[in-house]
């Protein structure tokens, strides 16, 4: 598809409540990527392919040619199996210890605590099994793993697969399936079970936290106050979206399924009243979109870049490529409609998002910046979508001096300098689709910030 240039215009986006969100391409080449994970205090991102590596890719958008970690010899990858979800310890930094959730060739699940080795950029091959989990279908394995800010491993388990819990085990105490599991990772070998979870000394497994989950493929932590959120994938007809504010509690949270999707019944003979569930602060029906049928979760933005999308949690759903976002009073609302699916969030040290379709990843942006930085009389941007170029112009005749292309990050793409024109045009064949900023100035002195939109 040709590309065309628009100003202040982006194909795939729409603006609601004063912003656009857009996605911008940043780094591509990548193999079925089911998870973007950094390590505290990390500029990099670490890309979990569901075949068996996790790639490194650096803050510029380049992605290391060696492999952090391959264990592709070692899983069952199809489907919903594979190299699920990867957890790096909060002390990374100092003890080197990241922990991984994959299928292993039995298909069952493996939680295996790993070490990076003397080079920062690979790890030993080397890892220590913490726990195998039996699954007796093979999809809703769940994947994510994630520390929790009390310093313990989070683990979502699905409730074992087929469709509608048929061994009802996401409301069995006694079975790992269907519950989010906790443990610490530092108090015994191979871990031990955190004194405040809720089965310790009476019936039930001492590992889970929580119940009554059908499929947590993705939850995640605010970073800045501990909040819990869960996107559950349902059933026949609701997808939901849970939080659970922190402090967590301790109490065996029970979020409902098989004996409810989302609000609605689903199966609740011999179940408690829904009012001692945890009910979800949002779900969506299939019925609400004929392309809408699995949820796909994200995070709530901490970030700084974009100030409208404070104080919203993003998601996706996976078959209609919808990104959306939930407000405080659990409101949904569909931001975005992209032209591929959507397998997996990340979000950066500093809070910024991404998305994959499994081979590229994506910046999550708002595109809506303000016009006022943008005014200049001395100096004008002109798109020419049928050239693929931009044309910028000195008003007044004043020779331009510089011309540099930047995208939304800050990284410098292009620069032309030591002009000594009153226009110039620069071709833009080479930029993907996304949103860029032009920074020029004249002899005199005068400078423009200009947004363009590549599509």
């Amino acid at each position: 598809m040709k590309k065309t240039l628009l100003a202040l215009v982006l194909l795939f986006c729409f603006s609601v409540n004063a912003q656009t969100v857009a996605v911008q391409s940043f780094a591509t080449g990548f193999s079925s990527a089911v998870a973007i994970v950094h390590p505290p205090n990390d500029s990099r991102l670490f890309v979990v392919q569901q075949a068996g590596l996790i790639r490194i890719l650096n803050s510029n958008g380049t992605v290391n040619a060696t492999p952090f970690l391959n264990l592709s010899s070692i899983i069952t990858s199809g489907g919903e199996r594979g190299l699920l979800g990867l957890a790096f310890h909060p002390n990374y930094a100092s003890n080197g210890l990241f922990f991984v959730n994959y299928t292993n060739t039995s298909g069952n699940t493996v939680i295996v605590k790993y070490n990076v080795s003397a080079n920062p950029d690979v790890a030993s091959t080397s890892g220590t099994i913490l726990m195998t989990i039996s699954q007796p279908y093979s999809n809703h394995n769940g994947g994510s793993i994630v520390f929790g800010p009390d310093g313990y491993l989070y683990i979502g388990m699905g409730d074992g697969g087929s469709g509608g819990d048929p061994g009802n085990r996401a409301q069995n105490i006694n079975e790992n399936l269907g519950k989010m599991l906790r443990i610490d990772v530092d108090s015994a070998s191979p871990y031990g079970i955190p004194a405040s979870n809720p089965y310790i000394g009476v019936a039930g497994n001492d590992e889970i936290w929580a119940i009554g989950v059908r499929n947590p493929w993705k939850f995640s932590f605010n970073r800045l106050n501990g909040d819990l959120w869960i996107a559950d994938v349902g059933q026949n007809a609701v997808e939901e979206i849970d939080k659970v504010a922190s402090p967590l509690p301790n109490t065996g949270l029970n979020f409902g399924w098989k004996c409810y999707e989302g609000t609605v019944v689903y199966n609740n003979s011999g179940c408690p009243a829904f009012s001692s569930m945890v009910a979800p602060i949002a779900e969506y029906t299939h019925a609400s979109s004929a392309a809408r049928c699995s949820i796909t979760g994200g995070y709530f933005y901490t970030g700084t870049t974009y100030p409208n999308f404070a104080n919203k949690y993003f998601f996706a759903d996976y078959c209609s490529g919808e990104i959306g976002y939930v407000d405080n009073s659990g409101t949904i609302t569909w931001a975005l409609d992209t032209p591929s699916i959507i397998t997996t969030f990340g979000e950066d040290v500093n809070g910024e998002l991404y998305i994959s379709n499994g081979s590229t990843i994506s910046r999550v942006i708002d595109s809506s910046l303000s016009n006022s930085e943008f005014e200049n009389n001395s100096i004008s941007v002109y798109p020419n979508p049928a050239k693929n170029q931009i044309t910028i112009e000195s008003a007044s005749n004043i020779a331009l001096k510089t011309i540099n292309i930047y995208d939304i990050s800050g990284k410098l793409l292009l620069s032309e300098n030591n002009l000594n024109v009153s226009n110039k045009s620069i071709n833009t064949s080479n930029l993907t689709s996304g949103l860029y900023i032009i920074v020029t100035e004249d002899l005199s002195g005068n400078q423009l910030k200009s947004k363009v939109i590549i599509e």
